[in-house]
């Protein structure tokens, strides 16, 4: 665990998402969880020795495996953006393995069995502010990563958690993206205070300016690549086509490329049959 700012941190040590915590006098906040049951208990026990009072809230940034399995096994309230609710309520309530490879962290965890997901209790809109002290955390809205996706604001430290919206040497997942929106999301957070403070990204943890003005750039070209393709007959081949240099620009390990490759393949096609081809789709994903 890495302490960050007064009261903040940050651990990225189990697979999965960079997960965070700010203790405060009145109690925790836990920002997402692992989805492993046995780190979701080392995690615990890790949270107790941090001074914080006896209140736990946990938030879920956006609504995708990695950060969602293991919530029920942290045994707290949670709190996430309503459209985040939205896709828990079209999930059976039993998480089931897919027979395809999306290219999430959770599937390489062994052992996960039978999950029972634990959906939010507490919801918003547009903003929340959980004000237990003089450290009042802000969560936001701003999707692009997933309909639901939200920031956590500390503005007394300039700390600010970012989710998906901005990843580390990783491509992104898009099954439940929309690129427009992603656009809107990061050129708003390069306008905001919150771009000279700390940033923690879910996916590679600490990040600076430049990563966050890379995945503008990213995104940006990514969407006119497949915005160009758009209802074109040969959408999908031409689709998968593209793969190979976007994989190539995250100069991933030899180790995650089949991984990253997979992830681009599983959700660059999910997003342009749901995008430009929805009359024909019959993938249905959870956060329509």
């Amino acid at each position: 665990m890495q302490l960050i700012a007064n009261q903040i941190y940050i651990e990225d040590q189990y697979p999965g998402v960079t997960l965070g915590a700010v203790a405060l006098n009145h109690g925790l906040i836990q920002l997402d969880a692992p989805p492993s049951p046995e780190d979701g208990r080392s995690w615990r026990a890790a949270l107790l020795g941090l001074n914080s009072g006896v209140e736990r809230f946990l938030v879920n940034l956006d609504s995708h495996a990695d950060r969602t399995l293991g919530v029920r096994a942290m045994d707290c309230t949670v709190i996430a953006h309503e459209k985040t609710a939205q896709a828990f309520r079209n999930r059976p309530n039993t998480f089931k393995s897919q027979t395809e490879e999306t290219g999430a962290d959770w599937e390489s965890v062994a052992g996960l069995g039978t999950v029972r997901w634990s959906p939010p209790e507490i919801t918003f809109t547009e903003q929340m502010v959980i004000d237990w002290s003089s450290t009042p955390v802000i969560l936001e809205h701003h999707p692009g990563p997933a309909s639901g996706a939200i920031w956590a604001i500390i503005p007394t430290e300039k700390v600010v958690f970012v989710g998906d919206m901005v990843l580390k040497q990783q491509p992104p997942f898009l099954s439940a993206a929309n690129l427009p929106d992603w656009i809107h999301s990061l050129e708003a957070f390069l306008a905001s205070p919150q771009i000279n403070g700390l940033i923690v990204s879910s996916r590679g943890g600490l990040v600076g300016a430049k990563e966050v003005e890379a995945q503008l750039v990213f995104i940006k070209e990514l969407h006119q690549k497949v915005d160009s393709i758009g209802k074109s007959p040969n959408g999908l081949e031409e689709i998968e086509s593209l793969i190979p240099s976007l994989v190539a620009k995250m100069a991933p390990p030899a180790e995650r490329l089949k991984q990253y490759t997979q992830r681009l393949r599983y959700g660059l096609r999910h997003y342009y049959l749901r995008r430009y081809h929805p009359a024909n789709n019959t993938i249905e994903t959870e956060e329509e």
